[in-house]
């Protein structure tokens, strides 16, 4: 029977010429597989709707200043307190409903106990879910204290017009108004003097 050729010895250089073409194709194809396996290790908008942290820089935060962040798909407010309006927190007990943080459902244990009056973990810098616990409103601040038409004793705090409710700078609610509770205050730590994380413990914190 006459040879076919399908025995026939196979050139060396065509052998290396086909097995290093095979080898790049494969390689490139493999890379081309890759980028969305990579890409899914970084966090997605749903990732971070769900909680991922929020960094905030506060170096530049001045007295009666607000910086406005979202975490949670919600208005996170971080505020700096001028010395008058700490001044002014603990005068304000008597009016609210409560002034000592006891609802635990409102605030990390952490900041309880750190201090229940400014509901922080430095004095200055409030931290505070900018969201009405009546309907879900976002109130406006009115940082500064002097008399407003809705409080002629106002001592700075946090206005409802929707419905009027009427929080301190502490986001403390106060008596008699559709608000039930405080304010929520976020999970949140300082990774330095300048910088806050929303949506993380402290370390250790139980």
């Amino acid at each position: 029977m006459a040879n076919d050729g399908v025995n026939e010895p196979v050139n060396a250089g065509r052998r290396r010429f086909l097995t290093a073409t095979t080898a790049v194709v494969g390689a490139v194809g493999a890379g081309f597989a890759a980028v969305p396996f990579i890409k899914s290790w970084n966090p997605s908008a749903r990732a971070q709707l769900a909680g991922a942290p929020v960094n905030a820089d506060i170096s530049a935060l001045q007295d009666g200043q607000r910086l406005i962040l979202e975490w949670r798909g919600q208005p996170i407010w971080i505020v700096k307190r001028s010395k008058a309006v700490l001044d002014a927190l603990p005068t304000l007990d008597g009016r609210l409903r409560d002034p000592k943080s006891e609802n635990a459902d409102q605030q990390p244990d952490y900041v309880r106990k750190a201090n229940p009056e400014l509901r922080s973990i430095k004095p200055d810098i409030s931290v505070l879910v900018g969201l009405c616990t009546h309907l879900g409103c976002s109130p406006e601040m009115a940082a500064e204290i002097k008399p407003e038409p809705y409080d002629t004793e106002w001592k700075g705090g946090y206005f409802c017009p929707c419905h009027k409710s009427r929080f301190d700078m502490a986001g403390r609610v106060f008596q008699g108004v559709p608000a039930p509770t405080n304010l929520v205050v976020p999970p949140h730590h300082y990774a330095d003097d300048n910088t806050i994380v929303i949506g993380v413990d402290p370390e250790g914190a139980a």
